[in-house]
């Protein structure tokens, strides 16, 4: 595949305070493996920073992609769903809240593929009109999904039959790397669930219908083998160009 021929993902990033020599900035920012899983899987990877104007950004920079990543990153504002702040959940962020609602609200008006990994499950879920669980070793009395120190943990999940997902990484359980402290309450509304842990907890799900979108909990980049998902979602990406803005018609 030529490169002119590779599709355009773009990648949602965070934006903080870095130090590089005797800069010390605020600036955009992801960790590589983000931008490494997709190039490794035949994509072209854009990262994507707030905006001062997300509404109005949103559609022009969509216009310019195949697929869309919601990247990992610190917690949703829990007055996005109706729910008082924990005294442990992150300061908000609201420019990157709004920027990222946007761009997934674009995604899905256009068809778009997205993947949603980590805070973007709990983001796509909130955009569907969800609620998430704030602290999870109070909801469920375990800290096995965020040991900290900046170490995965790693969790068994069990994937369910006949799910997107098993079409990518089998059905049946497989070992994923987790850090967070959230995670799904109420599902939003057109999810299905294709993942959960033993406890209970949502891992993964999906859009009803035909739209592809997938969410996970997990962190698919830390793993070569989670790969998969980013080439599931780089092969949708090549089918929406092909049928969009490249072939000349509009989605």
């Amino acid at each position: 595949m030529s490169a002119s021929e590779r599709p355009v993902i773009g990648l949602t990033t965070y934006l903080e305070q870095a130090k590089q020599g005797v800069w010390d900035v605020r600036a955009a920012f992801l960790p590589q493996q983000y931008f490494d899983a997709v190039t490794a899987s035949g994509g072209i990877a854009v990262l994507l920073p707030p905006q001062p104007e997300p509404d109005a950004a949103a559609p022009a920079v969509l216009e310019g992609l195949d697929g869309l990543i919601l990247t990992g990153g610190l917690d949703v504002q829990p007055e996005l769903y109706g729910a008082e702040r924990h005294p442990l959940t992150d300061p908000a962020r609201p420019d990157r809240d709004a920027w990222e609602l946007a761009l997934f609200r674009g995604a899905e008006e256009r068809r778009m593929p997205v993947l949603a990994i980590c805070r973007g499950l709990q983001l796509v879920n909130v955009a569907r009109g969800g609620t998430l669980h704030q602290h999870l070793p109070e909801a469920l009395g375990t800290e096995r999904y965020r040991i900290g120190g900046g170490v995965f943990a790693t969790n068994e999940v069990t994937v369910d039959d006949d799910s997107l997902l098993a079409g990518m990484v089998g059905a049946g359980t497989i070992d994923v790397h987790s850090y967070h402290h959230q995670g799904v309450d109420r599902l939003g509304e057109g999810l299905v669930v294709s993942a959960r842990t033993d406890d209970g907890l949502v891992q993964a799900f999906e859009a009803e219908g035909e739209h592809y979108l997938v969410g996970v909990q997990w962190h698919p980049e830390e793993n070569a083998e989670d790969r998969r998902l980013f080439a599931g979602l780089v092969g949708e990406a090549s089918v929406y160009a092909a049928r969009t803005h490249r072939a000349g018609v509009s989605a």
